[in-house]
């Protein structure tokens, strides 16, 4: 018997049902392989993100894929939060630098057990 040669929901899904049944790591290698396919395809986008419905597909997404993020900001869906930018800093000038106060060694710590010096 030949597999299908296009890929769909259940064939990959059946995939990770056996891996995570009988530990086949054959198995989760195809399944993998196949939702990366669909991953890093614009063309599967939606059917990939179908996919990720069902938790052990989202996991494998979240442990090994990490496309979901991606995906979720080429579509528009989820808007990228920027930080601000530090501003530079600029050298003190030389009279500045000598005119700071020097810390103080810190005092010493009294002991918790002082029976036992």
């Amino acid at each position: 018997m030949t597999r299908p040669s296009r890929l769909n929901r259940a064939a990959i899904l059946a995939q990770l049902k056996l891996a995570a049944r009988k530990g086949d790591r054959v198995a989760l290698t195809l399944a993998v392989e196949q939702m990366k396919v669909w991953a890093l395809s614009p063309r599967y986008w939606e059917k990939y993100l179908d996919l990720l419905g069902h938790p052990m597909a989202r996991l494998i997404d979240m442990t090994v894929i990490k496309q979901g993020d991606k995906i979720a900001r080429q579509k528009g869906w989820v808007t990228t939060r920027r930080r601000p930018a530090r501003p530079v800093r600029t050298a003190k000038p030389l009279a500045a630098r000598s005119a700071r106060v020097k810390p103080h060694p810190p005092a010493a710590q009294a002991s918790l057990f002082p029976d036992l010096l």
